[in-house]
C-alpha cells in the first residue's frame, strides 16, 4: 500500500496505512532473515538492498534491536516469534557485552568475542534501553539487574562531558553535548518506571531540566547542540550548531517525562521548540529536513550539508502526531502531513523493503554520509511507526 501524495487520510485510515507499512514493508526486511541463527544477534552491517557486508555486531544496534522486538511483543501483537528472536540477543548482551570494568564493547565478532573496545556512552544507553524493554516483556530479572548496573556505571559520567566518549561523533573539546543528555533522560525514565525506582526517575528529570535550562535559549527559542559546561552559549560554529532532528526527538522524550511527573505546564514550550526547529531545518528548495544547521546564518553544516537522513523524518512523524494529540493545533497537523508526504515519496525502498537511509539534496538515494560506520539497523523507523500507531489509537478513541 503506497501513499497518495497530497491527500490527507483520516486518522483511522492513517493508522491502517502505518500498521501495514510496519508489518508488510519494514519488519520483513529484517526479521527473521537478518537474525544470526547460529550465535544470535542481528547482522547490522547491511546495505539498503539487504546484502550483509560484515558479521561484526555493533552493540548499540543489538540494544536497539532488543528494544524493537520486545516492544513489538509488548505493544503490537504479543506474538511469541518476537521473543524467540530476541532472547538470544539479550543473552549476547548480558553474557558478552561488557568488559571486566563494566564498560560496553563498541562491537563484537559474530561469535560474541570482543571486536572493538568500549568507546561510546551511546552503547550504554541503547543497551539499557533494550534490556529494560526485554525485562518488561519477559520478567527476566538478570536483564533488569544488568540494566540497573549499567545505570550506576553510566550516570556519573554524564556530569563531565570532557571525559565522555561518544564515537562516532566525538564531543568537541570544551563543550557539553545535548545528545547524551536527551538519550539518557529517556532511557533512565523508562528504567525508573519499570524498576519502580524514584531516584532513577528523578535522575531522568534532572537531565531533562539540564537540557531546557542550559541548551535552550529562552529568548530565541533555539536549542544549541553544544554549549560550554554550565550552559554558556558560544559564538563559534560549533556553539551555533543546531540539529533539528535531535531537537524534535528530544522534545517528545521530554514531553513523556514531564507529563509523567504531572508538569504539563512545560509541554507548550516543548511543542513550540519543536516547531521552531522544523522551520529551521526544512529545505525550502527541495523539501526534507537537513541534518544540521547554523543558528547564525541558517546554512546547513556537517558531512553532506544538504543531504537528507531518514531518522529526523521518522522522529518528526511520531512527534507531530504527539503534538497534535496534545491540543489539536492545526500547525502540528499541517507539519505532520508535510513530513509524511516528503518521507513516503522519497525514503521507502519499495523494491527491497525498509527505507533508504541517506538521500542527496534532491531526494535521490545516495551512499551513507558516515562511511566509517557501515551500520543499518531497525530502530528509528519501527519505533516511530509503533508509537504513531498507539497515538492514532488514542486519537480514534477521542475524535
Amino acid at each position: 500500500m503506497r501513499p497518495t501524495t497530497g491527500i490527507r487520510l483520516s486518522w483511522p485510515e492513517l493508522r491502517k496505512f502505518l500498521h501495514q507499512h510496519l508489518t508488510e514493508h519494514v519488519l520483513p526486511f529484517w526479521f527473521p532473515k537478518l537474525i544470526d541463527p547460529r550465535y544470535g544477534g542481528l547482522n547490522n552491517c547491511v546495505q539498503d538492498d539487504g546484502e550483509v557486508l560484515s558479521s561484526e555486531k555493533y552493540l548499540w544496534s543489538q540494544g536497539r534491536t532488543l528494544w524493537v522486538l520486545s516492544k513489538l511483543f509488548n505493544d503490537i501483537d504479543q506474538d511469541s516469534k518476537w521473543l524467540e528472536m530476541v532472547t538470544p540477543i539479550s543473552k549476547l548482551l548480558t553474557d558478552y557485552g561488557r568488559n571486566t570494568d563494566g564498560d560496553w564493547y563498541f562491537s563484537l565478532n559474530a561469535d560474541g568475542s570482543p571486536a572493538r573496545e568500549p568507546q561510546s556512552i551511546y552503547v550504554d544507553g541503547f543497551c539499557i534501553y533494550g534490556l529494560t524493554e526485554y525485562a518488561k516483556a519477559t520478567g527476566h530479572s538478570k536483564s533488569l539487574d544488568i540494566a540497573l548496573e549499567a545505570y550506576n556505571h553510566a550516570s556519573p559520567k554524564l556530569e563531565d562531558h570532557r571525559l565522555l566518549r561518544t564515537m562516532p561523533h566525538p564531543i568537541p573539546t570544551g563543550f557539553q553535548s545535548h545528545g547524551p543528555l536527551m538519550l539518557f533522560a529517556h532511557v533512565f525514565h523508562e528504567l525508573g518506571i519499570l524498576s519502580d525506582r524514584d531516584d532513577i526517575q528523578q535522575r531522568a528529570l534532572e537531565l531533562a531540566e539540564r537540557i531546557l535550562s542550559q541548551h535552550l535559549d529562552p529568548e530565541s527559542g533555539q536549542l544549541h547542540e553544544f554549549v560550554v559546561p554550565g550552559g554558556q552559549k558560544d559564538s563559534s560554529d560549533i556553539g551555533q550548531t543546531a540539529i533539528p532532528g535531535h531537537v524534535v526527538e528530544s522534545m517528545w522524550f521530554l514531553e513523556e517525562i514531564y507529563r509523567y511527573h504531572g508538569q504539563s505546564e512545560k509541554i507548550p514550550l516543548l511543542l513550540e521548540t519543536m516547531r521552531t526547529h522544523l522551520e529551521l531545518g526544512w529545505d525550502q528548495q527541495f523539501g526534507g529536513l537537513v541534518l544540521a544547521t547554523h543558528l547564525g546564518d541558517g546554512k546547513p553544516k556537517w558531512h553532506n550539508p544538504y543531504g537528507k537522513i531518514w531518522w529526523p523524518h521518522t522522529e518528526s512523524l511520531q512527534a507531530l502526531l504527539m503534538a497534535y494529540a496534545h491540543n489539536r493545533e492545526k500547525w502540528a497537523e499541517d507539519w505532520y502531513w508535510k513530513i509524511h508526504d516528503y518521507s513516503f515519496t522519497h525514503f521507502p525502498n519499495w523494491d527491497s523493503g525498509d527505507w533508504f537511509h541517506n538521500l542527496d539534496r534532491e531526494g535521490k538515494p545516495t551512499v551513507p554520509y558516515l562511511q566509517t560506520l557501515p551500520v543499518k539497523d531497525p530502530f528509528h523507523l519501527p519505533r516511530a511507526l509503533i508509537y504513531s500507531i498507539q497515538i492514532l489509537d488514542q486519537l480514534g478513541e477521542t475524535s
